[in-house]
């Protein structure tokens, strides 16, 4: 099992410009091993555009540049892959797309059903969430897929191999049960995005919190 790492999300509508600086500094920090470019509303254009700007700071730190939902525009970027939600093409389709070669990740809320059904279908990843609350995600669709606790991270991480990604309200306050049950990334977007002191300082109280807190096998 890796270490824990930290999986950067972007906000869903960026000023590149003013963006890129701040997220040189997060990964600056050190520990961020993946960054989803989740742009909502935004033209093909616009998310190209940013992932040509994203992607050489992804690879420049070997982290994954992954494309929320548009598996398509994952080829035309060269992006390592793409992030799935339930309500999105299902895996086989978007390995259609992108190949065998390239990530696909699975947002499984809080069940361990789905994230079977995305690993036997060849999923890279799940991610487990939202565990807190979180501005990124309407209330609605919390309730309808409901609130993961640390035991699925632990079971998950105990029975599988397949790495799984912790995501929801994260902060370095409550992420410690996460890390602790076993889970391979942190998936971060507000606190780093929005913290007083800067990207990099949110990125450190993140490292320091999950250094603290692998788990033996880990440690």
């Amino acid at each position: 099992m890796s270490e824990c790492s930290l999986y950067l999300i972007s906000p869903t509508q960026i000023e590149l410009p003013k963006f890129i600086p701040v997220m040189e500094e997060a990964f600056a920090a050190g520990g961020v091993k993946s960054f989803q470019l989740r742009l909502k509303n935004a033209s093909d254009a616009e998310i190209l555009a940013a992932a040509e700007k994203i992607a050489p700071i992804c690879h420049q730190y070997e982290a994954a540049f992954i494309i929320n939902d548009r598996a398509d525009l994952v080829v035309q970027c060269a992006a390592d892959g793409v992030h799935l939600g339930q309500e999105d093409m299902s895996v086989q389709d978007a390995r259609k797309i992108i190949g065998g070669q390239r990530v696909v990740g699975v947002s499984c809320h809080a069940s361990r059903d789905m994230a079977i059904d995305a690993a036997e279908a060849s999923a890279d990843y799940v991610a487990f969430g939202a565990f807190f609350p979180t501005k990124s995600k309407p209330q609605e669709k919390i309730d309808k897929w409901g609130v993961p606790t640390a035991e699925i991270v632990e079971i998950w991480s105990t029975y599988t191999t397949i790495p799984c990604v912790a995501i929801g309200g994260m902060t370095p306050q409550n992420c410690a049960p996460l890390v602790k049950a076993g889970a391979d990334f942190i998936g971060v977007l507000s606190y780093v995005w929005e913290h007083p002191k800067g990207a990099g300082k949110a990125v450190e109280e993140f490292m320091e919190v999950i250094a603290a807190n692998l788990p033996a096998a880990q440690a």
